[in-house]
């Protein structure tokens, strides 16, 4: 099993001209690993870390700020040049408007950086199919004792919510192009031997499904054949299907309010009657 922070790390040895002299944001930073970790890197990097629970960051170099993904990130519109979003939007009830809060600050042209347990990989899909959980005879599903982590140490209201939203590719990317958000890789990150096996026996249905949905889709609206194509690409990714996490690295090429009317140039608004 490979840690995400093991990927970051080799992505970030690996472009070291995208961080030169950049401002990224670590949100939510936990403990504080990534952020001590491009901190100490010494190429100008200004890391500006934020949390819920900023009393849980340990790394003494760097101030985490308190912020909250529904109310914004207390920084300037087309600030900064890269967010990294660790394991926290299966946490965001409002999701579109988390990303929505994102866009604003980020450049255009900048990094959005997304890792969640992958609930598009076949042991997920199936497990929602058998209990509505996340892992099948490992957790229940979502309920008011499990999924409500509350912090003992504060003395506030602060409700952090388990993993009640998690989110797979398909509404991840979408939730991406409704904010201006295009998907720029996919890394691979851990190989699930369990959605292996399921792998190679449903595997063939699934093509089968999703081809013929494909089709259908394309016939009764031929103009929004693209966006039915890496709907499609999407579904059939072996390597989706069988890893354990999703890393997704998005790109910002449109500021959110010029994706309605993107949008609308392309059809995509188009209501039956």
């Amino acid at each position: 099993m490979r840690d995400f922070k093991e990927i970051f790390k080799a992505y970030v040895n690996k472009n070291e001209s995208l961080f030169k002299g950049k401002t990224v944001v670590d949100f939510p930073a936990g403990s504080g690993v990534i952020s001590q970790y491009l901190n100490e890197k010494g190429w100008g990097i200004k890391v500006l870390p934020f949390d819920l629970f900023p009393e849980f960051f340990k790394y003494s170099g760097l101030k985490c700020t308190k912020a909250d993904a529904m109310t914004g990130l207390p920084l300037e519109k087309d600030s900064v040049d890269m967010i990294l979003c660790q394991e926290g939007i299966e946490h965001f009830s409002d999701q579109l408007k988390s990303l929505k809060n994102f866009s604003q600050i980020l450049k255009m042209g900048g990094t959005l950086i997304v890792t969640t347990p992958n609930y598009s990989n076949i042991v997920g899909k199936l497990s929602y199919l058998l209990t509505e959980s996340e892992r099948f005879n490992r957790y229940m599903a979502p309920n008011e004792v499990d999924s409500i982590w509350l912090n003992q140490n504060v003395k506030d209201n602060e409700v952090y919510l388990g993993h009640v939203f998690l989110i797979g590719i398909q509404k991840l990317r979408l939730m991406g192009k409704l904010t201006g958000f295009k998907i720029k890789h996919i890394h691979f990150s851990e190989f699930k031997l369990t959605a292996f096996f399921f792998f190679l026996f449903f595997y063939p249905f699934i093509v089968v499904s999703n081809v013929i949905t494909y089709l259908k889709n394309v016939r009764k609206n031929p103009s929004a054949k693209p966006v039915y194509q890496e709907v499609l690409k999407l579904a059939l990714n072996p390597k989706i299907l069988i890893d354990g996490s999703l890393v997704v690295e998005f790109e910002k090429e449109l500021e959110v309010d010029q994706v309605v009317g993107k949008l609308r140039k392309t059809g995509s608004f188009d209501l039956e009657t």
